[in-house]
């Protein structure tokens, strides 16, 4: 079988359109639907279907576009055993939730690197649905996806039909950041209806499950004041300059907290708790670099 025709196959899978799939090849769209309609002639049954949501693998598709990464990806690794001089340097690519406590252990990561080596690293922060598409394409070796404890069921169910392997990273309940000058920071007991005249900031990629909106008479209690936003630098940023906002956040490391004038507090309505996991493709081994990020990792957590 053409291994071309699975990368065809692989690259409309990951966009969902065999137009933007055509462009990113740089090629003709017409020409690659028919390479995939060769390519599905040649099995006897289809591998896509139309949908609302565009173009998406059959049932049958999906188990064979996992067979076909994972063809690639093994003849990508026999060729670096007689091609090794192509392999340079460090490769890790990384997709993850906006978490200062993971981004630092990347930072010890990256600076413990040899600098001598050369260095191809992608790190991606972003919602938990991106994370495991980018896992299960291919597009990044290592994912941490974010959930409520609660969906840690329905996760395991999502990562084993894509073909991925779960193992969980940290388990916390979400706290209040906020300005150490914010009117609050000096409360012991923070409650909900505390922060109703109060700006929360948000992720705008709507990180799933990132928060969980309070109770009151059976409906959520929402924020009328909100911020969106995609950058943790901006979010800082906005904590910094306007002591009047707050977020939810995973547990900071203090000597971010001491960097940005920040503060940690607790609320007294119950938040749940939640899963920070590491995800990777079934069959994936871990490379040098992903040991010393998990390394690098496991070593910030121990500071909670």
């Amino acid at each position: 079988m053409n291994t071309v025709l699975l990368e065809y196959a692989l690259e409309v899978e990951k966009t969902g359109s065999i137009t933007q799939a055509a462009a990113n090849l740089y090629m003709d769209q017409p020409n690659l639907s028919k390479a995939i309609k060769t390519l599905e002639e040649s099995l006897g049954a289809p591998i896509f279907k139309r949908s609302s949501k565009g173009v998406v693998p059959t049932a049958r598709g999906r188990i064979f576009l996992e067979h076909a990464r994972n063809v690639l990806i093994q003849i990508e690794k026999m060729e670096h055993l007689y091609k090794p001089d192509q392999v340079k340097g460090v490769e890790f690519s990384l997709s993850m939730p906006r978490a200062s406590y993971l981004s630092l252990a990347f930072s010890r990561f990256i600076r413990n690197l040899n600098r001598e080596e050369g260095m191809n690293v992608w790190l991606r922060e972003t919602n938990s649905a991106d994370t495991l598409k980018d896992v299960e394409t291919g597009e990044y070796n290592l994912g941490i996806i974010r959930y409520q404890s609660s969906l840690e069921g329905h996760y395991a169910k999502i990562a084993t039909a894509k073909g991925l392997l779960l193992e969980p990273v940290f388990q916390y309940s979400l706290r209040l950041l906020m300005s150490a000058e914010h009117p609050l920071a000096g409360k012991k007991e923070i409650t909900a209806e505390d922060l109703i005249p109060y700006i929360e900031i948000a992720h705008g990629d709507g990180t799933t499950g990132h928060r969980e909106g309070f109770e009151k008479k059976g409906r959520p209690l929402e924020p009328e004041k909100r911020v969106y936003v995609f950058e943790r630098g901006s979010q800082f940023n906005l904590l910094l300059e306007d002591p009047h906002t707050y977020m939810w956040v995973s547990p900071m490391p203090e000597e971010i907290l001491t960097r940005h004038h920040l503060v940690e507090r607790q609320c007294r309505k119950r938040t749940g708790m939640f899963w920070d996991t590491l995800i990777y493709r079934k069959g994936y081994l871990f490379t040098a670099w992903d040991k010393a990020f998990l390394k690098e990792l496991e070593a910030v957590k121990s500071i909670f």
